[in-house]
């Protein structure tokens, strides 16, 4: 196992590097940050000043391997405008974004795993179009727009829950305070994870339950509910497993859209700030930082493996 492990972590060096260069590349793309932080005003010499002193006057090469170089050393370097050190932007903005992905995961696997072995287990009848119809159609709706009709109808219209931040304002934030305002954004990220979820599970337990084993377990007089959940869901867990392991980093994608909506204070916010700034240091920050945890994903996904599935040897 430990050799395993060591050999996927030597190999992931090469592909975050790789990451990291591609990143650039494409960050550069998008133009210069000089065009954001001058005006009309600013003399060709001041520009060409603080062009020098960003380091943005050098080649592309030489400016990834300048930063290449700081990162090795432990500096993120530091943020254009606020000039606030891009480690420190990151970890004050990363708990709120890991409190709205662990509960939305949370809430979408407690959804997605009984109404999955449920749909399985009544298998081409009217709850299993019901419940297949509705993951469908749930999956389908984009981020977005679930978002405005959530607040249009909780807060708009009812005047239930608040439609952005984290805490109100002028309070202390207490937990029922923070609950109301992750109800909506925690719903958005949940539900696509239930319904693509639900069908995962619901193929899986289809095919345990076609199983000889099973069917032992079921002769034998064990109870029916018994049989599924003791046995057959540690064998159906495994390809969920992988799925599991692929919606972790994609919840970073999907927070961006939906904690710039509800005003979230997260890496979403930062990002689409950063972005739209084109703060360059932020950015490379924020998306080594993604690198790693899409990386770490896949590698804490091939352990996982051998936990569940005894059978499986490194």
């Amino acid at each position: 196992m430990l050799k395993y492990f060591l050999r996927k972590l030597l190999l992931a060096l090469p592909v975050l590097l790789g990451i990291t260069i591609i990143d650039f590349l494409i960050m550069n793309c998008a133009g210069s940050p000089l065009d954001m932080m001058t005006g009309p005003r600013m003399t060709a010499a001041t520009k060409a000043s603080l062009a020098a002193r960003l380091g943005l006057d050098r080649p592309l090469w030489q400016q990834y391997l300048s930063w290449l170089h700081e990162i090795l050393h432990g500096n993120f370097g530091y943020a254009y405008k606020s000039n606030q050190p891009v480690l420190e932007l990151i970890m004050s903005h990363l708990s709120p974004t890991l409190l709205l992905m662990g509960v939305s995961l949370i809430v979408g696997l407690a959804l997605a795993v009984p109404l999955g072995v449920y749909s399985a287990v009544h298998r081409y009848e009217k709850q299993d179009y019901a419940l297949v119809s509705l993951s469908f159609l749930t999956s389908s709706i984009p981020g977005f727009f679930l978002s405005m009709l959530l607040i249009y109808f909780f807060t708009v219209r009812l005047g239930w829950l608040p439609s952005g931040g984290m805490v109100t304002a002028g309070t202390g934030g207490g937990f029922l305070d923070r609950l109301r305002h992750l109800i909506m954004p925690v719903l958005v990220l949940s539900i696509p994870i239930a319904a693509s979820n639900m069908r995962y599970i619901r193929s899986s337990v289809l095919e345990i339950l076609e199983t000889d084993y099973m069917r032992t377990a079921t002769v034998k007089g064990i109870g029916h509910r018994l049989v599924i959940w003791r046995h057959g869901m540690r064998n159906a867990l495994l390809p969920i497993v992988t799925v599991i392991g692929m919606q972790i980093p994609g919840l970073f994608g999907g927070a961006v859209i939906v904690e710039k909506i509800f005003n979230w204070p997260g890496l979403g916010l930062l990002t689409m700030d950063a972005v739209m700034t084109r703060n360059y240091p932020l950015i490379m920050g924020i998306c080594l930082l993604s690198a790693v945890v899409v990386l770490l994903c896949n590698l804490l996904t091939d352990l996982i493996y051998g936990l569940v599935d005894p059978t499986i040897r490194y």
